[in-house]
């Protein structure tokens, strides 16, 4: 019998449910928006009504619905949501108040009780794991953050100073267990809700970046994975619980007794991408479409024909200053009347990668441990130019997997191990994440680029000071 295990992926636009089969192809899927954050106070950052379980359900609904199977082959399901969210809930489980975006400037501080009857303090997995399974049971591997976890045993710490600091009693938190254990099996009304099977084991993954270095195959520690999103990330894996790190800092893994290793990342990094291809026009989009092309095939089209270092175009990707340097603004210079459109997207793409490698190698050289190649993921991956100048940038291999949900990819993993469809994580990694192809380094490029980054990495040097004296002025 043909085996299928469902992946959920709610992220901070949509909620993502896909059906895999047990070599990791896509059998069926279903995608949900998130409705808009809803922000009644500076600092509140909240989904609106029950909106994560809501677009959870939906998305389920879709992809159960376009399962051409039988129900009863699917045999798990795992669920991974966002992470840093927070969700106050009554003793019964339902929610005392909208669940807390990561954005929200109350899951950075210690718990603060604004409901009377408050119950239980969890993230957005806890409460939709109860949603799905009746249980007050959630993933050890979620908790980022301001709770009171030990993060050396992946449980709740036994130093009441960690509770006093965090607001938190220990009667307040669900029981956690790790990534690939069973958390409870979906009830008859999370049934009627999904169209999930009733009793179908639910399983525990971790927060959605690692969830998603899973779903790409990081087992390596030789392996680093450039996550291109709208905060764009590198990650690697290991064994070591690294507290003191200073270019890097590490989360709970998606495998029992793994970390996750997370570089300095871009703040609005594909961001900056869709602002320029939104900047040209409507008139640019449909001369693109006129010909078959979306306008980001054509800029990547027209961008591969211009040499690297984009004939002295420098891109410096500082659009969202960061908290210890606010005036800060970012910088795009070198313009002497050869460059056009072409230019300022491949040097956007350009900077993306020097700031990668650059921080990468910050990490790369705290852990000991060099990158011999990149796995990159997220919708910068699908563009041909995009990979080559993350393998000219980094002079590594660079790698591209097949599917476009690794998290959903990572959370299906989670439970076809807890399943016994797959023996071990890297077993199920080695069948269901497929390499869809591979850019390799060109020498000529890689030495423009080499010479760059130089350059590159010293432009807020020379800049900061003007953007000081602007802000002052215009702000």
């Amino acid at each position: 019998m043909t085996r299928y295990v469902v992946g959920i992926d709610n992220g901070s636009q949509s909620s993502k449910v896909t059906v895999f089969d047990e070599r990791g192809g896509v059998v069926s899927e279903g995608r949900v928006p998130l409705r808009p954050n809803r922000s009644p106070a500076p600092g509140v950052v909240e989904h609106p009504d029950d909106d994560v379980w809501d677009s959870i359900a939906a998305a389920c609904r879709i992809a159960m619905a376009a399962f051409p199977g039988d129900p009863s082959e699917i045999v798990g399901v795992g669920l991974c949501t966002i992470r840093f969210c927070r969700a106050v809930l009554r003793a019964d489980g339902s929610l005392a108040q909208p669940v807390m975006s990561w954005m929200d400037a109350r899951v950075g501080r210690p718990f603060v009780a604004e409901q009377d009857d408050v119950g239980w303090v969890t993230t957005s997995s806890g409460y939709v794991t109860h949603r799905l399974t009746g249980t007050f049971r959630d993933t050890a591997a979620n908790y980022q953050g301001m709770w009171p976890i030990d993060t050396d045993t992946w449980r709740w710490s036994e130093d009441e100073a960690a509770y006093a600091a965090t607001g938190m009693r220990r009667a307040q938190l669900f029981e956690l267990v790790d990534p690939g254990a069973v958390l409870g099996a979906v009830t008859a009304d999370a049934a009627v809700a999904t169209g999930l099977p009733v009793g179908l084991p639910v399983v525990a993954t971790a927060n959605d970046k690692a969830v998603e270095a899973l779903g790409c195959g990081l087992l390596d520690p030789t392996t680093l994975l450039v996550s291109l999103g709208t905060y764009i990330a590198g990650m690697s894996v290991g064994t070591r619980n690294v507290l003191d790190a200073t270019d890097f800092w590490t989360n709970f893994g998606a495998e029992p007794g793994r970390y996750l290793y997370e570089s300095g990342g871009i703040r609005r990094g594909m961001w900056t991408v869709s602002w320029f291809r939104d900047l040209l026009g409507a008139d640019f989009a449909e001369a693109a479409e006129r010909t078959g092309e979306r306008a980001e095939d054509r800029l990547n089209r027209e961008a591969s024909a211009v040499p690297a270092g984009s004939d002295g175009l420098l891109t410096v990707l500082d659009w969202l200053a960061p908290a210890d340097a606010t005036f800060r603004k970012g910088s795009i210079l070198g313009f002497d009347g050869r460059q056009g459109r072409a230019h300022v997207y491949r040097s956007i793409l350009e900077g993306i990668a020097m700031t990668m490698r650059d921080r990468g190698d910050a990490m790369a050289a705290e852990l000991g441990t060099p990158y011999e190649r990149v796995v990159v993921s997220g919708g910068g991956s699908s563009s041909d130019l995009m990979m080559q100048i993350v393998s000219d940038v980094f002079q590594v291999p660079t790698i591209r997997v097949v599917g476009d949900s690794a998290a959903g990819r990572g959370a299906a993993i989670c439970a076809a191990v807890a399943t016994g469809v797959h023996p071990s994580f890297a077993a199920a990694a080695r069948a269901m994440v497929v390499e869809r192809d591979r850019f390799g380094p060109d020498p000529s490029t890689a030495a423009v680029y080499d010479a760059l980054r130089a350059v590159h990495a010293d432009v807020t040097a020379h800049t900061d000071e003007v953007y000081r004296r602007t802000a002052a002025i215009v702000g």
